[in-house]
């Protein structure tokens, strides 16, 4: 389950952390949105630092599309429909200021970024009025859009809108030299370093008015804090429950025939995405979608085995190369939250709810950030404000978004109370049963069988095997964890309780003999 681009390019290994070292700056992330940050401070003359719980680009930049559009689906539209003309046109120009920064640094740093259209189509005739719904926002927020009655591609289509001057870009390449450029900056980068906790928030006082992270590595210090985790790992501000996690899939091919050059993206579902990728040994089709809320599609394999399907019958031929997929979190009221963690305490800052278009959004808030810490101003940034009345245009679905967390706490409840134990699950299998009275994990990954609890340490839901990245995930918030326990993805920041591993048969007599 590997992404294209992190089977490419090397990163190369950065240090591990040196506990109580003190920082103007702390980024927790190694993703767009984080290392951009980083640079940003640094060449502004801080002290930085950036904490990255895995290897840098395993998070969503690391398995996104990697489009630099400024039509993005039907994002426009959905904030319109909220939202005023003017917070439209500044949620573009954020954009284009992201977008316009990002290319810029590609450019002097040797990135390749292929220019291409972007197109919004619609699969189904229903779902054309949602096309020209975007096509009608996009106009009135001054971007120059076209109607396409009929696109010359393989697949169905009813038209779409489409947007010239845009562009995609492999974002490992993109990691790489941000990674390469902060160090030379003096941005100190270190991985496998995940935050657990701070104190310092509620009063601002301890320790002299520092904040201090406690790392699975030994504690940092730092004046401002910076949280570009995908959600935010602090329960402060109740993120969590403003914020949609949805996963959804992506798959590489090799195809005998023509590959469509510019970039696709359906407007109704299943959603389908397209863009092509090139490589030493010729281009690569990528063909995305089928998104659904973390935790709640079971089983998960067959999301890749419909994108298959989808390709082979539009491009006879093609030959699978890569799956994988990313999480994306979705705000209840459409817009970005980049700004302070709690109203009025810039020391915590955070940057998150990209809805699946961070590529631009993630460095739009790298430029809103920077501004905030050191004095710059952005006639955009109100727009991705991380407080702002505007929220409550979102307050039905978020009703709706955390009555669905209720009825999955309960009945995730309620399934493991009428579980047995069951037997030894098969190799790549996972189930919830019970110890006693306590809901457990069990799944068997190379001939390993490791019982866990299933119980998120977040909020205490219960956990959701997902087949096809043999992970437990969550169906509350989107927490995710390895088969043997170990954090994936937030809010959860502790691991789950191993309670048993037991080799199969088969390994046991491999063993002995």
């Amino acid at each position: 389950m590997t992404s294209l681009w992190l089977d490419r390019v090397p990163i190369a290994p950065v240090p591990s952390l040196e506990p109580e070292i003190k920082y103007d700056v702390v980024v927790v992330g190694g993703g767009l949105a984080g290392l951009t940050t980083a640079l940003l401070a640094s060449r502004a003359g801080a002290r930085v630092a950036v904490l990255e719980a895995r290897r840098i680009g395993d998070g969503t930049t690391g398995n996104s599309t990697a489009k630099l559009s400024l039509l993005q689906g039907t994002q426009l539209s959905r904030i319109r429909r909220r939202h005023s003309a003017a917070t439209a046109e500044r949620y573009v120009e954020a954009n284009r200021e992201g977008q316009q920064w990002l290319l810029r640094y590609c450019d002097e740093h040797d990135v390749a970024a292929q220019r291409c259209a972007a197109v919004t189509y619609a699969q189904t005739p229903k779902a054309v009025r949602a096309v020209r719904d975007e096509y009608d926002a996009c106009r009135e927020a001054g971007l120059d859009v076209e109607w396409v009655d009929q696109l010359d591609v393989p697949f169905v289509n009813h038209g779409g809108v489409r947007l010239p001057d845009q562009a995609q870009v492999d974002p490992r390449s993109v990691l790489s030299a941000l990674t390469a450029d902060a160090i030379d900056h003096g941005v100190h980068v270190f991985e496998n370093t995940r935050v657990l906790g701070l104190t310092g928030l509620a009063s601002g006082h301890v320790m002299f008015g520092e904040r201090c992270l406690d790392t699975e590595r030994g504690p940092v210090r730092a004046d401002t804090v910076v949280l570009a985790t995908g959600t935010p790992i602090l329960d402060r501000g109740g993120y969590f429950a403003r914020l949609h996690p949805q996963r959804s899939y992506s798959v590489a091919f090799e195809v005998p025939g023509e590959i469509p050059r510019d970039m696709y993206i359906s407007a109704d579902t299943p959603t389908r995405s397209l863009r092509y990728a090139p490589g030493p040994t010729g281009d690569t089709l990528i063909v995305g979608g089928n998104g659904h809320t973390v935790g709640r599609q079971e089983p998960t394999t067959p999301q890749y085995e419909d994108l298959v399907g989808w390709t082979r019958e539009y491009f006879p031929g093609a030959r699978e190369t890569h799956r994988w997929s990313a999480q994306d979190y979705v705000p209840v009221d459409v817009l970005p939250h980049v700004g302070p963690l709690l109203p009025g305490y810039d020391r915590v800052l955070v940057a998150t709810g990209f809805a699946k278009w961070g590529m631009t959004n993630a460095v739009a808030a790298a430029l809103a950030l920077s501004g905030r810490m050191f004095g710059g101003k952005m006639p955009w940034a109100s727009v991705l404000e991380s407080w702002s009345p505007r929220e409550l245009t979102g307050l039905p679905d978020a009703a709706k978004i955390n009555g669905d967390v209720g009825v999955a706490m309960v009945g995730g409840w309620l399934r493991a109370a009428l579980s047995g134990d069951g037997d030894r699950p098969d190799e790549g299998v996972g189930r919830v049963t019970r110890r006693g009275i306590r809901p457990v994990g069990v799944s068997t990954v190379d001939g390993v069988t490791t019982t866990v609890s299933a119980v998120c340490p977040h909020l205490y839901g219960i956990l959701s095997w997902n087949d096809a990245e043999r992970s437990w995930d969550c169906p509350l918030h989107g927490s995710r964890f390895s088969h043997d326990g170990r954090v994936l993805e937030g809010p959860a920041t502790c691991p789950l309780d191993v309670i048993e591993r037991a080799e199969s048969a088969a390994e046991e007599r491999s063993s002995i003999s």
